[in-house]
């Protein structure tokens, strides 16, 4: 990995992931989550709501929507399961009976039990007794705009900060997941390659998610474990398409684009290895067990 080799163990490591639905944790954290589980770290996922709003993308599973039968958060529960074993997790639990809020101004967005309309401390307290049984030393969720605005991705960034302030364990690390324009450059260069476009745009500046290249601290090169990626994507059946936008990318610029993993560290000091861009490139970096 650029040149530096990464410890052989991490058995007495302990990782958190919160997220808000499930598949958030495969699209942006599985080949990092794939390789620290297989060198033998802690993983805990903590997924905040069930995806009950999700959109299902496989036409023989459509009765499951929540404008159908509403079934779709049972369903997600069984993706998520599948892969978790794809990636080697085997800790993964949700964080109450919070559903799935919606976008930003829809209907099911005002519903009491919604995710979005909790109240902070309370969610929080819930994520504390997480932390306090687990004791990550390193804690990964989304940034203050939840990546790209979803209500439900910002309240997972606020619930897991407050959360890290609640504590009495002090988290050493804690990072937020980061997609650098240049890689999403490479992307919608790729796909217009072929006559396709990137979620429907041929302009960076347009994708909500893409951050200057600056914000990256860390790089997680996991190519080795990209493989396990795929398949814990596959599984997540109703919200990935087999032949959407994430395998065509696959298809277009290699599996690298998957293998790799940005992050910006918002808690705790860089420390080495770092690549030849100044990265770091192992999460546990500077960790004091």
């Amino acid at each position: 990995m650029y040149g530096v080799l990464m410890k052989e163990s991490y058995k007495d490591y302990r990782i958190l992931l919160v997220h808000a639905h499930p598949d958030d944790e495969t699209i942006n954290n599985g080949a990092t989550m794939a390789l620290y589980a297989a060198r033998g770290a802690q993983i805990t996922l903590v997924t905040c709501t069930r995806g009950e709003e999700g959109e299902v993308l496989v036409a023989g599973l459509s009765h499951l929507a929540s404008s159908q039968e509403d079934g779709l958060g049972a369903h997600r529960e069984i993706e998520l399961k599948n892969a978790m074993i794809a990636l080697g997790v085997s800790d993964h639990r949700f964080l109450g009976n919070f559903r799935d809020s919606g976008m930003m101004g829809s209907e099911s967005n005002n519903r009491p039990d919604v995710f979005w309309q909790a109240d902070l401390d309370s969610a929080a307290a819930l994520l504390v007794k997480v932390i306090d049984e687990v004791k990550p030393h390193i804690m990964i969720t989304y940034d203050e705009i939840g990546g790209y605005g979803h209500p439900d991705h910002i309240k997972a960034h606020l619930v897991a900060m407050r959360a890290s302030e609640l504590s009495s364990w002090s988290i050493q690390k804690i990072y937020w997941n980061t997609m650098p324009k240049s890689v999403i450059a490479a992307g919608i260069k790729a796909m217009k390659e072929v006559g396709s476009d990137f979620f429907g745009t041929d302009n960076v500046d347009d994708i909500p998610f893409a951050k200057d290249d600056s914000f990256v601290t860390t790089l997680i090169d996991g190519n080795e474990y990209v493989d396990a990626k795929m398949a814990a994507m596959r599984a997540h059946e109703t919200q990935i398409a087999l032949d959407g936008p994430f395998f065509a990318l696959s298809n277009n610029l290699g599996l690298q684009i998957w293998g790799h993993e940005y992050y910006t560290l918002v808690t705790g000091e860089k420390a080495p290895p770092f690549d030849g861009d100044g990265r770091e490139s192992d999460l546990t970096s500077g960790i004091s067990l």
